[in-house]
């Protein structure tokens, strides 16, 4: 008997790329599945004027997708990873991380650069992340990040038009827009480090749903779940919600685990940067380590700061 599933994403071109990757997966381990596309507008679509680093709430990506699951007016959401809440909704689960072939940031200029050094004095660079503009100001700190929203087409284009000197995308998304010609350069995800979670696809159900849950489970990639949820537990940990000026990057090496975490300052001033590796079956342990590590050496205060 055919199985027929629903599945909820955001209506832009980049979530339907996503989701299209995950539908493959899902119907290459299971032949004969059908799966029918539910679009929904988030909040975040719809807000395309507050930086979000101006927001307060959480899930502004998501919390729209998880309410069409919860209604039962779908079976599965695809998520970027490093939108959802670093708390989970009572009744859902992540039943799959995958796809996380590219963790790093990307620069895209204006003009032709191969590194950040070669950037116009005082460049104005978009972007909408706290993380990334302290990671800026940190390295350069005459450059001055700018607020910009809107989908991957749209910052491009608005770079194009010479409103910006260059902005930095996550490159998991141009690469699965088919974009990675339009690269200027890409970051070390050590050095220049990504968002917790950055380019790992989540697969959402309900925990009642076991069927569904299983079949979703079939593309579920180990490492990668590793990886993420290592990097969202730092968050967790130091109790700080997904706008904060925080990164982190795990990488699994045989069987160990890098684990490389930073929390700045938002003029990229007071940078505090922390590297632990382990046996990865200690990942969460690892992960609390380095997350209080960060909060002692000053990471505590940072915080707090921010809350004013």
């Amino acid at each position: 008997m055919t199985k027929v599933l629903t599945v909820a994403t955001r209506g832009g071109k980049l979530a339907i790329a996503q989701t299209g990757l995950v539908c493959s997966l899902l119907k290459k381990i299971h032949p004969g599945l059908q799966i029918n596309i539910k679009t929904i507008t988030t909040r975040g679509d719809r807000d395309r004027r507050t930086a979000l680093w101006n927001l307060k709430d959480t899930g502004f990506f998501t919390s729209q997708l998880e309410d069409a699951l919860l209604a039962s007016e779908a079976d599965f959401a695809v998520h970027s990873f490093k939108d959802l809440p670093t708390h989970h909704r009572d009744g859902l689960t992540i039943a799959a991380v995958c796809d996380r072939q590219f963790a790093e940031d990307c620069l895209i200029a204006y003009d032709s650069v191969t590194s950040i050094d070669q950037l116009p004095h005082c460049a104005k660079v978009g972007t909408s992340s706290l993380r990334r503009a302290a990671q800026l100001k940190h390295l350069r700190a005459d450059l001055v990040p700018t607020p910009v929203r809107g989908n991957v087409l749209t910052r491009i284009k608005r770079l194009e038009e010479g409103k910006f000197d260059a902005i930095i995308l996550a490159r998991a998304g141009i690469e699965r827009l088919g974009l990675a010609d339009k690269i200027s350069f890409c970051f070390d995800p050590k050095q220049f480090i990504p968002a917790p979670a950055q380019g790992a696809l989540a697969i959402q159900t309900r925990t009642d749903d076991s069927r569904t849950s299983k079949l979703i489970a079939a593309i579920d990639d180990e490492k990668n779940r590793t990886t993420a949820l290592a990097e969202r537990r730092i968050l967790t940990t130091m109790q700080c919600g997904c706008h904060a000026p925080v990164g982190a990057f795990a990488k699994i090496v045989g069987d160990n685990i890098e684990i490389t975490a930073f929390i700045s300052a938002l003029d990229g001033q007071n940078f505090i940067r922390r590297r632990i590796a382990g046996p990865a079956e200690q990942a969460d342990t690892l992960a609390d380590q380095i997350a209080n590590d960060l909060l002692a050496s000053g990471g505590k205060q940072i915080l707090d700061e921010l809350e004013k």
